[in-house]
């Protein structure tokens, strides 16, 4: 069975890092680009970072560059996100997901497989 699982959101104050994490299942992470997304209530789902299956190219939204950095461990399984500068505007409902290929960005319908999500809130 394919699965996401992510972990490590919480409460913080704006400024403040935080960094989130997400495992997969072996079969599915070797050969998969992995993508962090995030989600608001009332909103779509938007993207916010993309990473190779080897961890050799990254891309990110504008609202994050500089501040949030993707990265993975496929010793792992693991997909990171770490945040710094937090602001309350990233507040949301952040989403790991499995794109169909080794490479891909910010285009949703090139992803397969999507974790539960784990909460971010950051308060003023």
């Amino acid at each position: 069975q394919v699965r996401l699982v992510e972990s490590g959101g919480g409460s913080v104050q704006a400024g403040a890092s935080l960094r989130i994490s997400c495992v997969a299942s072996r079969r599915l992470f070797t050969n998969n680009a992995m993508g962090w997304f995030r989600q608001t209530p009332g909103n779509g789902r938007e993207f916010v970072a993309a990473i190779s299956y080897n961890g050799g190219s990254s891309n990110y939204a504008d609202s994050v560059k500089g501040r949030f950095t993707i990265s993975r461990d496929n010793a792992k399984n693991a997909l990171y996100l770490q945040m710094n500068n937090l602001k309350p505007e990233d507040t949301a409902l952040y989403y790991c997901a499995a794109a169909r290929s080794s490479y891909s960005g910010s285009d949703q319908s090139t992803y397969n497989y999507w974790g539960q999500g784990t909460q971010v809130t950051v308060s003023s």
